[in-house]
């Protein structure tokens, strides 16, 4: 299934525009300029959808969360941030992987349910001087390392204990995905798992763009049996260049029943995936499709 934007490309890309001036403006009048600093641009686009950061210490990293909960007896959406600006250049490794466009955050400021958690990834957002562990291997070769995964599932778990009984609607982004699927692999309260995007086969992905492979992390693609219970949906865009729709059907067809691919026409990998982000929300996975 698909859905097309080219009747709508304008309309989306105002509201993108929008955000982000609404935002500036948020960040101007409150923090005293923002002089570029990610930091307070993702404060100030968090705001405009009434999330607040937080910080959660993990056995290795200190993570940076946006986080909205306003109803406890209600599930939990939580989102997981891409790789950031993990490379400087095609052969060089960045200083900081903090993404210059949050895409995940924007995915989680669209989203209006009550209970809304975003997770940077480890380094992202975060003061590395309060981050001792943090060195470039973690967003390159060591990206989804199972230290990384730990400390990202154990501020799920710090979350799903302020949402007691509920369970988690999982949503990754790119890299965020291939998090979201090793999580979601090892989890028993995960009802739903979305990627947007995903990288869901690093090893493939790595052969097409002629990269290094990545052996000491995990392969979302290993353990599609863990997940295979799990009702989800993989969205790819039509024009995404990074993570081909190929590797996202593999992914399907090897995880069985529960599992459906969703193809965007006219979308990019970093397209605007938040402008119609309420619309494929509607689109509730299931195991019988």
């Amino acid at each position: 299934m698909r859905v097309p934007l080219s009747s709508r490309r304008v309309t989306t890309r105002n509201r993108w525009s929008a955000l982000y001036c609404l935002a500036f403006a948020i960040c101007m009048s409150t923090l005293g300029g923002c002089a570029g600093d990610l930091q307070q641009r993702a404060d100030a686009v968090a705001y405009t959808a009434g999330l607040k950061r937080e910080q959660i210490p993990t056995p290795l990293f200190l993570l940076t969360a946006y986080v909205r909960i306003t109803r406890v007896d209600q599930p939990l959406t939580i989102y997981i941030e891409g790789d950031g600006h993990a490379w400087r250049t095609r052969y060089q490794a960045s200083a900081n992987p903090t993404p210059k466009r949050a895409l995940g955050l924007t995915l989680a400021t669209a989203d209006r349910s009550a209970n809304v958690v975003y997770l940077a990834r480890p380094c992202q957002f975060t003061a590395m001087d309060d981050n001792p562990h943090c060195n470039a291997a973690y967003w390159t070769k060591k990206r989804f390392a199972p230290e990384v995964i730990a400390a990202m599932d154990a501020a799920i778990t710090y979350y799903v204990s302020r949402t007691p009984g509920q369970r988690i609607n999982l949503v990754g982004y790119s890299g965020g995905a291939a998090i979201a699927v090793l999580i979601a692999a090892q989890r028993q309260d995960i009802a739903t798992l979305r990627t947007i995007a995903g990288n869901l086969d690093h090893e493939a992905i790595n052969r097409v763009h002629k990269v290094s492979s990545m052996p000491e992390s995990l392969n979302p693609i290993n353990f599609t049996a863990n997940v295979a219970h799990i009702p989800q949906i993989h969205f790819s865009g039509a024009d995404d260049k990074i993570v081909p729709s190929a590797i996202t059907r593999s992914f399907v067809s090897r995880t069985g029943v529960c599992a459906r691919f969703h193809g965007v026409d006219d979308l990019s990998h970093e397209g605007d995936w938040a402008a119609i982000w309420p619309q494929l929300l509607m689109l509730w996975p299931s195991c019988m499709h």
